[in-house]
């Protein structure tokens, strides 16, 4: 019942069509999108000039740009891709190693800018460089942590993004097997020590809290480990990772939302870093790999938390935002071929064209991928194609 949405009526025999988004719909949400773009490259003048990160920096910018040159086909946007991750090269600095902080993700990026543009020679010189920083990863001595954010399985996805954006093999299974390992003695070791091994076989934490998340957390390092690319073993993943996504599971709060960190027992946050937004990719990937309906049902569950919590005062980003949010219901969608997925993810999708007028808090970077408007065009121009979309820097 809203004239923003027209669900195609179709005979039986095609009832496999996906609905479809109204025209009038998709041309407001191009539209708005042009407008955002001008407003995002004007900001960014003030930008911080040594931020290169996706998280924050130049290179959420360029993997705007790819996804934009995904959905439209526009030369340019490759060109301004290019444009952006050629900045960020220039100032890495070997501190962090992951795909959202660190120098992985610049790296990443521009292996596959320049593969794009058949540069097939500082295609392959980014990929070198990116490998070269598997050495303090793999290390088991060394004080990396595992999450997305700052620790491995940030540097596995990075690996696996340029798997799937290059071809299967451009980083050796060896390489990412190796990776693997590192985190699963990392999370058996942690167990062992906190006496849960039975219970949860691979545990985690980051800055001495056990965080159940997405960004820091437990739910973004088993999505990791689910990937079908990262190849971990039928096994590993019945023994090791199925015992321990249901601990998790079983740490939901009754009204279906997830704590912050295990020891937490406010019911608060719904965002993608913290909630059920986070947690909802891992149940889908666990319903995907184990095939069982009970990930499924707590899915869906997430998605009614986020449906009536979701649309947050803290601005329009992807990591604490309503774009952020909005994309469990592009992944509900892509799975279930459920309508109200789709409406639902609209309706957010509605709070964002309207962006800047709810009295948000503004962001530290307001321009960039995960706080602020390069999150929510990224999420907006997902909506043109929601069969194929796919939350940066996360999803694969």
């Amino acid at each position: 019942g809203t004239p923003y949405m027209v669900w195609s009526c179709v005979p039986l025999p095609s009832s496999s069509i996906p609905p479809q988004i109204s025209e009038a719909f998709q041309k407001k949400v191009q539209n708005k999108i042009k407008d955002l773009l001008q407003q995002m490259e004007e900001g960014l003048k003030t930008a911080d000039p040594h931020d290169f990160s996706t998280y924050t920096g130049w290179t959420g910018i360029a993997l705007l740009y790819l996804q934009l040159h995904r959905v439209t086909c526009e030369a340019s946007h490759l060109q301004r891709a290019l444009d952006y991750v050629k900045r960020t090269l220039r100032i890495l600095n070997g501190r962090k190693v992951t795909f959202l902080c660190g120098d992985a993700g610049p790296l990443a990026v521009a292996a596959v800018v320049h593969h794009r543009l058949k540069n097939q020679t500082e295609s392959q010189e980014c990929l070198t460089k990116l490998l070269q920083l598997q050495r303090g990863v793999v290390s088991t001595d060394s004080e990396m942590p595992d999450e997305l954010l700052y620790g491995r399985a940030g540097y596995l996805y990075a690996l696996l993004y340029v798997n799937k954006e290059i071809g299967p093999d451009t980083v050796d299974e060896t390489t990412i097997a190796r990776v693997v390992t590192a985190i699963l003695e990392s999370g058996k070791n942690m167990a062992k020590e906190e006496k849960k091994a039975e219970k949860c076989p691979l545990l985690y934490e980051w800055h001495k809290k056990q965080y159940v998340g997405a960004a820091h957390g437990l739910a973004g390092i088993y999505c990791m480990l689910m990937q079908p690319s990262a190849k971990v073993n039928q096994e590993v993943l019945s023994e090791l990772v199925r015992p321990s996504v249901d601990y998790v599971r079983h740490k939901k709060f009754r009204s279906g939302n997830y704590p912050s960190s295990l020891s937490n027992e406010t019911d608060r946050l719904v965002h993608w870093c913290h909630g059920a937004p986070g947690v909802v990719h891992m149940l889908i990937m666990a319903h995907k790999v184990f095939k069982d309906e009970k990930y499924l049902k707590d899915a869906v569950e997430c998605g009614e938390v986020i449906w009536q919590r979701g649309l947050l005062r803290k601005g329009y980003g992807i990591c604490h935002g309503t774009a952020g949010n909005a994309y469990s219901f592009l992944t509900l969608y892509q799975l279930t071929q459920e309508k109200k997925y789709l409406y639902r993810a609209c309706k957010f999708a509605e709070w964002c064209l309207d962006y800047g007028t709810h009295g948000c808090r503004i962001p530290d970077r307001p321009y960039s991928l995960f706080e602020g408007m390069a999150g929510a065009i990224h999420y907006l121009s997902d909506l043109t194609q929601p069969e194929s979309s796919c939350f940066p820097a996360f999803e694969l």
